[in-house]
């Protein structure tokens, strides 16, 4: 189901009004610093507002939202910083729940990701972290069992509702694994940027449960919603991160001047928001593509893959420039924008897959 243009604003409004009350910076770094890494009322709340449940259809629970819903939604979460496990479990799992699973599959599973009572994870990449078909380093075994290893799971730790996707006889399968099943092991990764947590899983004859019959192609299908979605948070946060530096030239004063006066750093604010708005198209675009099942969605979500990923990562770096020293400090919030922008440099894909996934949509 797609919305209308006015009520997608007045979703964008309602969960950026939430989030600009539960979700400030020094909430980001209380959070980011805890145990479990996000804060449960706050994921209650966005549930309560359907959040959780955009991509999950009305007959298990939730709005059965679309693309440009997801990317609208991303955007705010991106501003904010959220800190919470929202593509991982709302959009990557619930996706590939989607394409995947049976309807007694999704009776038992969405509803519980749509309130917020479960949280999913997808163990999809092996640890060349390439989230292609190749990268994949788990095995299914005849009877189900799993075997190997799988890298960058985000929000790991703290999933309930763990899906696997494995090699088969026949190619590949989506399988669901118990957090407390045998032969099954999650250790926490050392990550860049706390407002991201990730795991590494293991598994050594594992039983798991396989989701009806699909194979890479529900893979793909999630990861697309998961690369719109991470588009829609890296323009939210590249234009967040963009208007605090224009705040900071116009009111730093230095030789008697506002510094955003001198001509070399307008160049760069100009430069700067053309990579904003840049990114913004392209999110916007492939959301679109993606909503209209469009023959070019291959290529709309690839574009902007890498375009909304080097965009936040470029100006993230170059606002820290100009904020100078006070933008390299732990006090200035500047630094938590790069190690999330960092963070979208690589999972999902990463620029080259994507740039070698567009030209492939191309014919080139």
């Amino acid at each position: 189901m797609t919305i209308s243009v006015a009520e997608r604003a007045e979703l964008r409004t309602a969960v950026g009004e939430l989030l600009a009350e539960r979700c400030t910076e020094s909430d980001v770094r209380r959070v980011m610093t805890s145990d479990e890494g996000f804060d449960r009322d706050l994921w209650r709340q966005l549930a309560n507002q359907g959040v959780l449940g955009m991509l999950v259809d009305g007959a298990y629970g939730g709005l059965g939202f679309g693309a440009l819903e997801l990317e609208t939604v991303a955007e705010e979460t991106g501003t904010a910083l959220l800190p919470a496990p929202f593509i991982s479990s709302a959009v990557l799992t619930v996706a590939l729940v989607n394409a995947a699973g049976s309807d007694e599959d999704k009776q038992r599973l969405l509803p519980v990701l749509a309130d917020g009572t479960a949280i999913g994870t997808v163990a999809l990449t092996g640890r060349s972290g390439s989230w292609t078909p190749e990268g994949v380093d788990v095995q299914a075994a005849a009877d189900g069992t799993l075997t190997g290893s799988a890298h960058y799971v985000t929000w790991g730790q703290v999933a309930d509702v763990v899906l696997v996707v494995a090699r088969t006889d026949d190619g590949f399968g989506v399988f669901e694994v118990s957090v407390g099943a045998d032969g099954f092991e999650r250790s926490a990764a050392t990550v860049f940027d706390p407002t991201v947590r990730l795991s590494t899983f293991s598994f050594a004859g594992t039983p798991a449960r396989r989701l009806g019959t699909a194979g890479w192609d529900a893979a793909k299908e999630a990861l697309d919603h998961a690369v719109i979605a991470s588009a829609g948070e890296q323009v939210g946060g590249a234009r967040r991160i963009f208007d605090m530096t224009v705040d900071y030239l116009k009111t730093r004063i230095q030789f008697g001047r506002q510094i955003g006066s001198f001509q070399a750093l307008k160049h760069m604010a100009a430069d700067l928001l053309i990579e904003v708005e840049n990114a913004t198209s392209a999110a916007q675009h492939a959301a679109s593509e993606k909503a209209g099942n469009s023959e070019n969605a291959d290529g709309a979500v690839a574009l902007a893959g890498f375009a909304c990923a080097e965009a936040y990562e470029t100006i993230a770096m170059n606002a820290i420039q100009m904020h100078g020293g006070i933008g390299f400090t732990w006090e200035h919030p500047a630094h938590i924008f790069l190690r999330r922008a960092r963070t979208g440099l690589h999972l999902f894909g990463g620029p080259r897959l994507h740039r070698e996934r567009y030209l492939v949509s191309k014919g080139a």
